[in-house]
């Protein structure tokens, strides 16, 4: 019994690995955090397949590295946090004009959520570095 849960759960964070490196790659060239998508995909695939652990650590680093650079600059503070707000903002337009090419909440809301996750790591990066500098 225990060594079937294990393998359902080792089959979980795969497939959620997976789909957290799919959607990170998917970001890279998208608005959102790209890199840190990867690297949770990275850490929950190393759990259920121990071969890709190797990745994690290049992966963390890349990942630190930009958020660092994301709020390295009050310029690019303020690009991310309007980037953020106009994407809230599409996702309004999208929800609640139904003229606008694939009109809907599903699309709103995938709009509204990205601005939101990409404004809470924007205040994550900035606490860490500025703490890390104190």
């Amino acid at each position: 019994m225990a060594r079937s849960v294990d393998s359902v759960r080792r089959v979980t964070l795969g497939v959620l690995g997976a789909v957290l490196v799919l959607v990170g790659a998917a970001l890279l060239v998208l608005p959102g955090p790209g890199l840190l998508l990867v690297f949770a995909g990275v850490v929950l695939l190393s759990r259920a397949v121990p071969a890709v652990d190797r990745f994690v650590a290049p992966a963390r680093r890349q990942a630190m590295r930009a958020a660092e650079e994301s709020v390295s600059s009050p310029w690019r503070v303020a690009g991310s946090v309007l980037a953020g707000l106009c994407l809230i903002g599409a996702g309004l337009v999208w929800g609640l004009v139904p003229e606008v090419p694939f009109a809907g909440w599903a699309t709103g809301a995938s709009l509204i959520l990205s601005g939101l996750v990409l404004l809470t790591l924007l205040v994550w990066s900035h606490r860490r570095v500025h703490a890390g500098r104190r």
